[in-house]
């Protein structure tokens, strides 16, 4: 089968690595190339047979109605939330995405984010970039090892989190849809029980309409003035203007972000706070991550195309 005629379309700009791969395997359309996307899949919708987005820009409703011949959504991310998987189903449309090849970045990446925020590593960096040493010591900051530990979501990314910092001496604890069996962490039934017994508050759970806003006023406030929280999972999973708020008002201690409600926009507020550190939804973005999550994106579509078993399939 000659698939350097199966038309695929790219949503949005990725890896230039993934970009040029698709482009030697298939007929790439460029999504974001397109001046009027209306008239852009009106014109090409017919030779469309593969979609490859991301967590940014997935395939919704309204692109995979415009897409008759659509068989499959291979996407260049774990999260699925940006995919109509309810559609896809419908019209059996196959689903893949990128697990395990990211795991390791991103829970590397929130340990990062814990030390940035406690020792405000950020902040010391600042402090002697300016040369403000000469005028005496940084302020102290706060440990991370042995602090009570509570993550939301033990999933992939969850439990390695949560082996890391088990290597600090943290006990860990967590809460999720249920009890994870042969365990030696303790299990909350509410995100607000989990997040008073705890002192750093990890989101490392999947974006679903039930963990959507999972971290609101309830759950910051058990966090308490001491506590941290930080995200690596979706900004939806945090009610912003209350995080915002608590960080202003000093209702919790401070926090480390990857993501936000409306990627890129990041509220202002944060901007001009010590004890925040701010990413760019960056926690997987290494050039190792990123190049195996773009083989495993062209392996699930060659596969598709030559009826072989997908490597990562969703549905």
């Amino acid at each position: 089968m000659a698939m350097a005629k199966i038309g695929v379309l790219m949503t949005c700009p990725m890896l230039s690595y993934l970009e040029e791969e698709l482009s030697k395997r298939f007929n790439l359309f460029r999504f974001w190339e397109a001046p009027c996307k209306s008239e852009f899949l009106t014109r090409n919708s017919d030779s469309v047979r593969a979609v490859v987005g991301n967590a940014f820009f997935g395939a919704e409703s309204e692109l995979i109605d415009a897409l008759p011949n659509l068989e499959i959504v291979s996407s260049y991310s774990v999260g699925l939330d940006k995919i109509d998987l309810v559609k896809c189903k419908e019209r059996g449309i196959r689903v893949t995405n990128t697990p395990d090849v990211l795991t390791d970045d991103v829970a590397d990446a929130a340990i990062g984010l814990i030390l940035a925020t406690l020792r405000r590593i950020c902040v010391a960096d600042g402090f002697v970039r300016r040369g403000l040493w000469k005028n005496g010591d940084f302020e102290l900051t706060t440990k991370f090892s042995g602090k009570l530990v509570g993550i939301i979501g033990l999933g992939r990314i969850g439990s390695a989190i949560a082996k890391r910092a088990e290597a600090f001496g943290c006990p860990i604890s967590y809460h999720s849809r249920s009890k994870k069996p042969n365990l030696n962490y303790k299990y909350y039934s509410t995100v607000v029980d989990l997040a008073a017994n705890s002192e750093i508050l990890i989101v490392a759970c999947a974006l679903t309409e039930e963990t959507r806003g999972i971290v609101n006023r309830k759950v910051l406030d058990a966090l308490g003035p001491k506590g941290i929280l930080i995200n690596i999972g979706r900004g939806a999973h945090v009610d912003e203007s209350e995080i915002v708020a608590a960080l202003i008002e000093g209702r919790i201690g401070g926090a480390g972000l990857d993501v936000y409600q409306t990627e890129p926009d990041v509220p202002e507020q944060l901007f001009g706070l010590e004890n925040v550190v701010l990413l760019s939804h960056a926690a997987s973005d290494t050039v190792e991550t990123c190049t195996a999550m773009a083989d495993l994106v062209i392996a699930n579509l060659e596969a598709h195309f030559l009826h072989k078993p997908l490597l990562t399939p969703v549905l």
